[in-house]
């Protein structure tokens, strides 16, 4: 056999290509995959069709278009497809920037892919799903000991839901106030997350941005100058994108409470803070974690999430109902919540997610999450250390600032020498078989680019990211057409994103698509 040669880290990647049909456009007319059993002669002549006696206006008048399919077609189609993609276990080997999205135990896939969770229906009897019960209750307990908050809701689907949820518990509360008209500010910061801005401005706030220091923190004194008595909240994250912590947090929430407003803590950046520092010291009386991301759950390329959002006992009644409760005999759904802003989502969020953060929370142990803190922000070190070796790429403000979890660095002066901006960059990564994120616009950061290695990856696999990273900026100096020609070992080459605000060319259903794509 011939041995692979490897004289390089970069890996030789190209994804296979298919050029795979609809699957309603592979079936034929009769063709099934699986052969229901007739109805026996004797059970008819008992009880008729079951189906005569309906209303006929409540019968239809066709069978759904539904793929009619065999079963061989149908699994050859979608393996086709699977080559297609790079896979959750694949594009999550570097952190997606700001979404701490790291790996996934395969086990904890196994656990809540178990039939004693897929099996479970959310409107069961509470006497019969008093294992999922348990645990949720017990995942609060756990979200509390490492928040400092009182009580947590798992409804929120996701980060930004949970941040909306914020906003509404807000309101309602300076409503209860009989303050609701007079607070109308949130302030925020520029590098949070846009939903900290977006969410509380669907709430009909009008939304305060404090711009940084030289420093890349907060401007204190512009916040202190924002801070009065119209403001409704502070919503922030901590670290914030840049991965830089703002060390006079307690500062800033201080004077919000001062002038009568709440301070809503925004950590999907929290992977770098466990067991180091916490929500209710920084003098929040709120705030959300992804478990789809920090808590070893992700929700590779869209999947289900949950947004836990946390308060403090005095907010506890204003929490989405139900929350999951003990008497101290049996765990119950308490809708006794009376001042609650109601459902967020339907039921009672995602259990399964839940469920893979408790095990994973409960394989890793207070140590373990003090551990992988400590991992996520030395393997962040270790990568800015080796990426700012390359000419042109740095970081904004000073480099000597302790990143946290995460950096955001810029492409400016790369931009400026060569032509190539992060867009281009992005889709030749995709070329090696691993995943780059951006950064959300607007670019505050000229040409940014936000990695974040989470505590997941070796050393090894460090290298090979920053031995790829450092090859394609060599390439955008010296064979720049290789990389405005990305992504070339793609299935897919550039798409052409126009279509995205066009309605027009929305198929939100085969009965749209065929009727847009008919030809004569």
């Amino acid at each position: 056999m011939k041995r692979i040669i490897r004289n390089s880290k970069i890996r030789d990647f190209h994804q296979a290509r298919w050029n795979e049909p609809i699957i309603n456009e592979l079936g034929h007319k009769g063709e099934r995959g699986i052969i229901v059993p007739q109805t026996e002669e004797a059970i008819e002549r008992q009880v008729g069709d079951g189906i005569s006696k309906l209303p006929q206006s409540v019968r239809r008048k066709k069978l759904p278009n539904l793929p009619e399919i065999n079963q061989k077609r149908v699994l050859m189609h979608y393996l086709r497809l699977s080559q297609e993609t790079l896979g959750g276990d694949i594009n999550i080997e570097i952190g997606q920037g700001t979404c701490t999205v790291k790996y996934n135990p395969t086990i904890n896939n196994k656990i809540a892919d178990s039939e004693k969770m897929t099996e479970l229906h959310p409107l069961q009897d509470e006497s019969t799903v008093q294992g999922i019960l348990e645990i949720m209750y017990k995942t609060d307990l756990m979200m509390r000991e490492i928040s400092g908050m009182d009580y947590f809701s798992f409804q929120p689907g996701g980060g930004s839901q949970a941040t909306m949820t914020m906003a509404s518990i807000v309101r309602m509360y300076h409503r209860l106030r009989g303050e609701e008209e007079q607070r109308d500010e949130i302030i925020t910061t520029i590098y949070s997350h846009p939903s900290d801005a977006a969410a509380p401005a669907l709430k009909g706030y009008k939304i305060i941005k404090i711009m940084t220091d030289e420093k890349g923190h907060p401007d204190y004194e512009a916040f202190k100058a924002a801070v009065n008595n119209r403001t409704a909240a502070f919503v922030a994250a901590n670290p914030e994108d840049t991965g830089i912590f703002n060390p006079r947090i307690k500062e800033f929430t201080d004077l919000v409470t001062k002038a009568g407003g709440l301070n809503c803590y925004d950590q999907a950046n929290a992977n770098g803070l466990f067991g180091v520092a916490r929500a209710k010291e920084a003098g929040f009386q709120m705030c959300y974690f992804n478990l789809h991301k920090s808590f070893g759950t992700p929700h590779g390329c869209g999947g289900p999430g949950s947004g836990a959002v946390g308060v403090i006992k005095e907010l506890k009644d204003l929490l989405p109902k139900p929350l999951v409760d003990f008497d101290g005999k049996k765990y119950y759904l308490n809708y006794n919540i009376k001042n609650s802003i109601g459902k967020v989502k339907s039921f009672i969020g995602t259990p399964q997610v839940v469920l893979k953060a408790y095990s994973w929370i409960m394989s890793m142990g207070a140590e373990g999450l003090y551990e992988v803190a400590k991992i996520a922000v030395l393997n962040n070190v270790y990568l800015i250390k080796k990426l700012l070796k390359y000419k042109g790429l740095t970081v904004p403000y000073d480099v000597n600032i302790q990143r946290i979890e995460q950096a955001r660095y810029s492409m400016e002066q790369i931009t400026k020498d060569t032509g190539i901006g992060i867009e281009d960059i992005t889709r030749r990564v995709m070329d090696f078989g691993t995943h780059i994120w951006s950064s959300h616009h607007p670019f505050y950061i000229p040409e940014p680019i936000t990695l974040e290695p989470t505590e997941s990856p070796s050393k090894e696999d460090l290298d090979e990211y920053i031995e790829t990273i450092h090859h394609i900026l060599d390439e955008a100096y010296n064979n720049p057409e290789i990389i405005h020609s990305a992504p070339n070992n793609s299935t897919i080459h550039q798409v052409d994103e126009s279509s995205l605000d066009d309605p027009d060319e929305w198929c939100p259903t085969w009965r749209v698509y065929l009727r847009k794509t008919k030809t004569d």
